[in-house]
């Protein structure tokens, strides 16, 4: 299968951890990474598995490498229909009202434009006593495992 891990980061956490869930699905999977903002909405395609790692920073915001991704995707009448993606997100629970809506934001961008979701996002609390790598690598495992079988491709 093929699969693209984009990432929105502030801070280099989120760009840590996609690549690190990079190397963990290299090998029985053709996988790329790459910064969000380097990537336009018609450079989405329904070839590849999305995997969206995004931070929230500031008041419940996009991180500044996923806004210009953001902004394009408002003024864009770019169809995502077909496109399949799963979101994993990071963030504070010490700022309740806003934890993780970077990430949420990010998956409300997809599903707007017609991409489907698959599965739950998942999310890693910085105040919390896991690593995010714990977290990450479980979820991106068994995403790729539910987007195989509703893709209909060899997991």
């Amino acid at each position: 299968m093929k699969i693209a891990i984009l990432y929105g980061t502030e801070t280099g956490n989120a760009e840590m951890l996609a690549e690190d869930i990079m190397a963990e699905l290299e090998g029985a999977h053709e996988v790329t990474c790459a910064n969000l903002s380097d990537i336009a909405p018609a450079d989405i395609s329904d070839d590849r598995f999305y995997l969206l790692v995004c931070s929230t920073y500031g008041d419940g915001d996009l991180p500044a490498s996923a806004q210009p991704f953001a902004e394009s995707m408002d003024g864009s009448d770019v169809s995502l229909a077909g496109v399949h993606f799963a979101v994993f997100g990071l963030g504070d629970s010490e700022y309740d009202e806003t934890y993780n809506n970077g990430s949420f934001r990010l998956a409300e961008l997809m599903t707007a434009k017609g991409a489907t979701q698959i599965g739950e996002r998942v999310v890693h609390d910085a105040s919390g006593s896991d690593l995010a790598e714990d977290i990450a690598f479980p979820w991106a495992e068994a995403v790729v495992a539910q987007a195989s079988e509703h893709l209909g491709q060899a997991a």
